[in-house]
């Protein structure tokens, strides 16, 4: 018999199935891990940092940036910790789309778990049909901020701007024929509630087919099941939440719990796992894309039934209306005032979290009654579970710990900040 020694390996930084740059220092038995070590701060850009030098209202766009597949969520936190401040409530039209963007980027992010961890476990199809349906999602990200990603559309007060009445169309071209445009643009001749409606009535059969590929797979099945088991007492010791917290059966979703914008008032389920291994938090997740759709579903339709403001008249805090700006010598001068200094936020501490798609993402705030935060500490839910790496891998196999680091779904530009 061959005898096996210990030795040390290194997982990353560059590594495909590592989700950023994160480097793993493996202690190996042949092909069985004793400790992974995971290495941090290789993306490190300061965002804490950054946001308190900075007036409130010009910190928003940092937010995007941390987890960059989750934008919207993060600005939600940062944005209803300055509005606990203010003692600010945003219009209620305001709120629903908070909503309704929160969810989708909710599918947005969950679409990407799903294809990054399908194609790191070796399910590449995965991979293209998800981004068939993120393609979309992205559109209703640019048609209401103008941009696909880092939309900074939440503002203290409300949001930038109501739901746009027309989605923009593709166009022609000598690469694009006619006939293809029009196949393109067949659920675009209406609003941008239209086109996410026309969504949600196709959604549920897309995620039916990707559980056709995934859920009775038996490779996939082989690669997940009982791996890395997590009790339900451990999975809170630990600090986990969101799916991870649920995959191991413990019913906590602050939507739920400590409800936020219009969550009370909303209809859909909390799915929980029973094992708490990597299989029951990806049935989690792929349930809650369906109950983001439900949640989706009833926004629009009340959306539609409810024209009315989406920012606070409070003049301190909303810039002034684009035509009074142009006309009025006042507006102008309130507008850069505004936009360079800022507002000052009272005294006092407060800490703020919403249900972001990897888990709790929360905003302490410190505020000096100045225009920049004394401190902005971010709670980061991916953080807590990569300082479980080590516990969840140990034992298992070196091809495991890309099933875990899936199952982790974590991003780095939260984790590093």
């Amino acid at each position: 018999m061959a005898e096996i020694q210990n030795y040390t390996m290194n997982f990353g930084p560059q590594h495909p199935a590592a989700h950023g740059v994160l480097r793993l220092i493996l202690e190996m038995n042949g092909e069985v891990i004793q400790s992974a070590d995971p290495h941090i701060g290789l993306l490190h850009r300061g965002t804490e940092k950054l946001a308190e030098s900075k007036p409130y209202n010009q910190s928003i766009g940092y937010m995007d940036r941390l987890d960059y597949v989750s934008m919207v969520c993060n600005e939600h936190g940062y944005v209803l910790a300055i509005e606990k401040l203010l003692k600010l409530t945003p219009p209620r039209r305001a709120l629903y789309i908070r909503v309704l963007f929160d969810e989708i980027t909710r599918i947005l992010n969950h679409l990407m778990w799903l294809g990054t961890h399908g194609l790191d476990v070796g399910a590449m199809t995965m991979f293209l049909y998800c981004f068939r349906e993120r393609e979309d999602l992205m559109d209703c990200y640019e048609a209401v901020s103008g941009t696909r990603m880092h939309a900074t559309y939440y503002r203290p007060g409300g949001v930038y701007r109501d739901l746009p009445e027309m989605m923009p169309k593709y166009e022609s071209s000598n690469n694009k024929k006619k006939k293809h445009t029009d196949r393109l643009n067949y659920n675009r001749e209406g609003s941008l509630l239209d086109f996410i409606e026309s969504f949600t009535e196709r959604f549920p059969s897309c995620v039916d087919e990707y559980e056709t590929l995934l859920t009775d797979n038996r490779i996939w099945k082989q690669r997940t099941v009982n791996i890395a088991v997590i009790s339900p007492e451990r999975a809170l010791n630990l600090g986990y939440t969101g799916p991870m917290l649920r995959g191991s059966g413990v019913e906590w979703d602050l939507r739920k719990k400590q409800p936020y914008a219009v969550y009370n008032e909303l209809d859909f389920d909390i799915p929980i796992g029973l094992n708490g291994d990597c299989y029951d938090r990806y049935l989690v997740r792929v349930e809650e894309m369906r109950q983001s759709n439900r949640i989706i579903k009833q926004c629009v339709n009340w959306l539609r039934d409810n024209p009315g403001p989406v920012m606070t008249d409070d003049q301190k805090i909303a810039p002034p209306k684009r035509m009074g700006m142009k006309d009025d010598m006042e507006s102008l001068i309130h507008h850069f005032k505004l936009f360079t200094e800022g507002y000052c936020v009272p005294e006092g501490e407060v800490y703020a979290a919403v249900e972001a798609p990897k888990g709790e993402f929360g905003i302490y705030l410190v505020s000096d009654g100045a225009n920049k935060p004394y401190r902005v500490k971010i709670r980061a839910p991916g953080f807590a579970h990569l300082a479980s790496m080590s516990e969840m891998v140990v034992g298992h196999m070196l091809a495991d710990v890309v099933a875990v680091m899936g199952t982790q779904d974590i991003v780095f530009g939260e984790i590093d900040r």
